[in-house]
């Protein structure tokens, strides 16, 4: 088993209300997974709890069998494995692409680093722009640069915060498709938040129906 969540909640201070409540899901490796629903529904707080930006109520993560929080443990967020993808892609704007994906990459030769760097822009399609900066790029250059940079510490999750929301419709469709092949080829763990109903049924192995911080369902993507 890659990834097991028990018993998730989560309240902000000062709320009566939990917005993740007693939330259970477990995910084998490689298995792309979408949390879907409507604004305010609690799943990108479960991506941020996920990733140790928040700290839960009560509940377990286990990543490949270890502990990553519980209410004895808690893994700082740097020390979780975890790769994410921010709604606004959060490249450093005075890096270059190449600045940009090798700065995750810790306790490694510069040989080493230039390889993982070479690998991971050849995979998102990107070989010819290692030295343009974020301004020079498209949105959807400037979100393969992004997921580039996630993929290079080779994370045992990677988590996308609705990755197609600042995209046009006719490059959504496109880099969707393109984006479930890399994960694919490099059997990447995923769980991707969206509130779009036709990219979870695209993209993922498995949807999650959220409604105000509960699972409502759960199964093959479909439609309907």
């Amino acid at each position: 088993m890659g990834i097991e969540i028990k018993e998730l909640s989560f309240r902000y201070k000062n709320s009566d209300e939990a917005i993740v409540k007693d939330f259970n899901l477990e995910i084998s490796k490689g298995e792309i997974i979408s949390i879907l629903g409507e604004s305010g529904s609690g799943k990108s707080t479960i991506l941020r709890i996920i990733a140790g930006l928040e700290v839960p109520e009560k509940g377990l993560i286990k990543i490949k069998n270890k502990i990553i929080v519980d209410e004895r443990v808690f893994i700082q967020p740097e020390n979780r494995g975890i790769g994410m993808v921010f709604q606004d892609y959060a490249l450093f704007p005075h890096m270059t692409v190449e600045g940009n994906v090798k700065f995750g990459l810790k306790n490694m030769s510069n040989k080493e680093k230039d390889e993982r760097f070479e690998e991971v822009l050849s995979l998102v399609g990107l070989r010819d722009y290692k030295k343009r900066y974020p301004y020079e790029l498209s949105g959807g250059q400037q979100q393969r640069v992004a997921l580039a940079r996630a993929l290079a510490p080779e994370p045992s999750l990677l988590l996308l915060d609705e990755p197609f929301s600042n995209l046009d419709k006719d490059l959504q469709d496109r880099i969707r498709d393109e984006l479930k092949i890399i994960l694919k080829q490099t059997s990447t763990t995923t769980i991707f938040v969206t509130h779009d109903r036709t990219d979870a049924v695209a993209l993922a192995d498995r949807v999650v129906v959220l409604e105000k911080g509960q699972i409502k369902k759960i199964g093959m993507p479909s439609i309907t």
